[in-house]
């Protein structure tokens, strides 16, 4: 079985994310890092590894140069391979671009079985972009799937406003994990070293079959940005005999009873 795990290199999800005055993301406002629902995605293909040594497991990162490092960092986990779709024409790619190219990259692997990724990106919360390669590719998809089991087919179950239900899906498939997935393992020494030696492709739109300039191919286009409001205070209610009347009608007035 071949596993591509789609993986993100994101702002610190612990600091200040900013916007450009063009839209994009100021990578330079902080420190950038491997997603950790990624992390959780490569974890699940390395635990089909760890029960079935023929599994191969392929990351791949579509993003700027400096996304090489999370891609070291995931065959340092235990990844057999790693491919980095770069390209200057992907800078300030929506959902569409990033799909369309995620899907060529996993047709240029070859012979994938799963595909395995994040229910949503901490910097874009979309949440929309496996399954949108699933129409790319003509593959079953599963998102927001918890407790995934991989065999001849994947199940596993998904949250549902009244409770949860079991899902499945024959293979080839490409499934979205939850943050319920196992925490990530961490690099050992041995990890670390191998990692150095693994085959970490490079390859641009053309070597994809992709073309850039074809119509169909229009991307989104931001055209304003402002920054996220200062949080007001909140309203302090003095109980004077009267407080629970001031709340009901407060909760009344928000549409919340």
């Amino acid at each position: 079985m071949k596993i591509a795990v789609l993986i993100k290199q994101v702002p610190d999800t612990y600091g200040e994310r900013k916007l450009t005055p063009e839209g994009l993301v100021d990578r330079d406002a902080s420190d950038a890092i491997i997603d950790e629902i990624s992390e959780r995605a490569i974890e699940v293909a390395l635990q089909q590894k760890d029960a079935d040594k023929s599994v191969e497991v392929v990351v791949v990162s579509m993003g700027p140069g400096e996304a090489k490092d999370a891609l070291r960092k995931a065959l340092s986990m235990g990844a057999d391979s790693a491919i980095h779709v770069l390209d200057d024409a992907l800078v300030a790619s929506d959902a569409g671009w990033t799909a369309t190219t995620l899907a060529a990259a996993i047709r240029h692997i070859g012979g994938v079985d799963l595909v395995v990724a994040g229910d949503a990106s901490t910097d874009g919360r979309g949440g929309v972009v496996p399954a949108m390669i699933a129409e790319h590719l003509g593959i079953s998809c599963l998102n927001g799937v918890d407790g995934l089991t991989i065999g001849s087919e994947v199940s596993g179950s998904q949250a549902t406003e009244s409770g949860t239900r079991a899902v499945h899906a024959p293979l080839p498939a490409i499934v979205s994990i939850t943050e319920s997935a196992d925490e990530a393992r961490f690099p050992n020494f041995k990890g670390i070293m191998t990692a150095k030696r693994k085959p970490l492709t490079v390859v641009s739109l053309s070597e994809l079959g992709v073309d850039p300039s074809f119509p169909g191919l229009a991307r989104s286009v931001v055209v304003s940005t402002s920054e996220r409001p200062a949080r007001a205070a909140g309203r302090k209610v003095v109980d004077e005999g009267q407080a629970a009347e001031e709340l009901v009608e407060f909760l009344a007035a928000q549409r919340l009873i």
